[in-house]
């Protein structure tokens, strides 16, 4: 009888989240990723603006830009676990745009060189030494358009679409905050080109059209011709 109990119990469980399976994406994401890691190292197109040259090197930066693994993290396992449709939504965002970088990686090798020399600094402290951390199992590869920007915008715009959260005005203040925070941690760490940013930004824009707006407006006119046919 427990077990029996407990085998209904494990199956209400799989049936409630099995919207979870797409998270295997994960998986083709960082194989994909690891290969152009790992072949697109020295024979790519360099990505530069001018305005890069009047961004200095703030290794203060590293907080906000190692938040973004946490951010990311709690963001998606929030909507698993509280909301279907904002999950699959807010996935959708992610997963779709993400796979888009990578095949611009794929087709068009890019990287900077950009990134400071920490030896030469003149200065040394923890900061720097997780800026060294981040060089050291990073390339400066693989850059245009920015995850670390694009990621951070998906999950600010899933947060403030979110009905139970938007009304709490602190969090979507905060979200805001350190998605900027996130955005400038990429240019003052000098991880990214400011392209890089101005890519993530513009590629957010199209997907949140294409995930939230225009499925929105069709479900506006689907309930309008409801109506009129009442």
């Amino acid at each position: 009888m427990i077990l029996k109990g407990e085998n209904n119990n494990l199956r209400a469980f799989f049936n409630k989240y099995k919207h979870g399976v797409i998270l295997i994406y994960f998986i083709i994401y960082m194989v994909w990723f690891t290969a152009l890691e790992r072949s697109v190292t020295t024979d790519f197109t360099p990505v530069y603006s001018r305005l890069d040259d009047y961004i200095p090197f703030l290794e203060i930066f590293i907080i906000p830009y190692f938040l973004w693994f946490g951010y990311i993290f709690v963001t998606v396992a929030y909507f698993f676990l509280s909301s279907k449709q904002d999950f699959l939504k807010c996935c959708a965002f992610l997963f779709i745009g993400m796979t888009i970088c990578l095949i611009i990686y794929t087709i068009w090798p890019n990287g900077h060189h950009l990134r400071v020399d920490l030896d030469t600094l003149g200065r040394s402290n923890i900061f720097t030494d997780w800026t060294g951390f981040i060089y050291n199992i990073d390339t400066a590869t693989n850059v245009f358009p920015s995850i670390h920007v694009y990621n951070s915008i998906g999950a600010m715009i899933a947060i403030h679409r979110s009905e139970k959260l938007r009304p709490i005005k602190w969090l979507q203040i905060s979200v805001f905050v350190l998605t900027v925070l996130i955005c400038m941690s990429t240019v003052f760490l000098k991880q990214h080109s400011i392209l890089d940013v101005f890519g993530g930004i513009i590629l957010s824009v199209i997907m949140y059209t294409l995930v939230y707006l225009l499925p929105d407006n069709k479900a506006a006119k689907e309930v309008k011709q409801e109506l009129s046919n009442i």
